[in-house]
């Protein structure tokens, strides 16, 4: 199935220009005996299986073009009681040129001030750890996207982490990624925790270096650390999203992860 286009291109020269099939062989890097099987119609079985499986997969990912490879691989399974390796989806997905319409590139989704008002030094400088609850918190906004059909939404969720036990300190939902969002989790975290003063770690996005940000982080204290760019990995579980999450906004409940299935 890989050297299909191979072939065709060969059979296409040889038949319209008299090129040399041998020739046309070698030039593409293909074997002549399995050439000439292509040409004969004689698929092997393990060809035509994989003929097979592509028009599943292009069905599937017709009724569900935000699916990957390994998603349409969970819908054989499930769907069509057909269970193959992740990696010959994967090879025939693109053959076929099946692919997300979600495009992944960075995860992070922090927009940088143009001019920011207050930039905090690195004061974590990567010691992800901590001896004590309190001591240090972490905080970042996370975006996830759904489609339903082809209208694609988004959420933006921001929480603050410990990083003593990687607990949740506070977290808020919005449709928005904008001040109040972070504001809301950072007001919620020291309500809960009045008498905490962490290191308070953020990158440089636009929400943590404006001016009234910055008058809120008193209130914990003058430990405040801030990173050039949100590269920071933390070995933390990601948090997932309850349907009613994603319908219901701004009021939606965290569920952590291993509580839906």
């Amino acid at each position: 199935m890989r050297q299909r286009r191979a072939y065709a291109a060969i059979r296409e020269a040889h038949e319209e220009t008299g090129y040399p099939i041998e020739l046309a062989c070698k030039l593409l890097h293909a074997a002549r005996s399995a050439y000439h099987k292509w040409a004969s119609g004689k698929l092997s079985q393990r060809a035509a299986e994989n003929e097979r499986l592509a028009e599943k997969l292009e069905k599937l990912h017709a009724e569900s073009p935000d699916k990957g490879y390994r998603r349409l691989n969970d819908d054989l399974r499930h769907d069509c009681g057909i269970h193959v390796n992740d990696k010959r989806v994967l090879r025939i997905c693109r053959v076929k040129d099946i692919r997300s319409t979600i495009k992944y590139g960075s995860r992070s989704c922090t927009r940088h001030a143009k001019n920011p008002q207050y930039l905090a030094e690195n004061l974590l400088d990567r010691k992800f750890y901590a001896e004590k609850p309190n001591e240090k918190w972490l905080t970042d906004v996370t975006e996830f996207k759904w489609y339903e059909g082809n209208e694609i939404h988004k959420l933006y969720l921001s929480a603050i982490l410990d990083l003593c036990d990687r607990r949740i300190v506070s977290y808020a939902l919005s449709e928005r990624n904008d001040n109040p969002l972070v504001f809301k989790t950072f007001d919620k975290a020291v309500q809960a925790n009045p008498d905490a003063h962490p290191l308070f770690h953020s990158d440089r996005g636009f929400q943590y270096t404006n001016r009234t940000f910055h008058h809120k982080k008193p209130s914990i204290g003058p430990c405040v650390s801030g990173a050039a760019a949100a590269r920071q990995r933390v070995p933390v579980h990601q948090p997932r999203l309850s349907p009613q999450a994603c319908a219901g906004g701004h009021d939606a409940e965290y569920v952590p992860r291993g509580a839906l299935h």
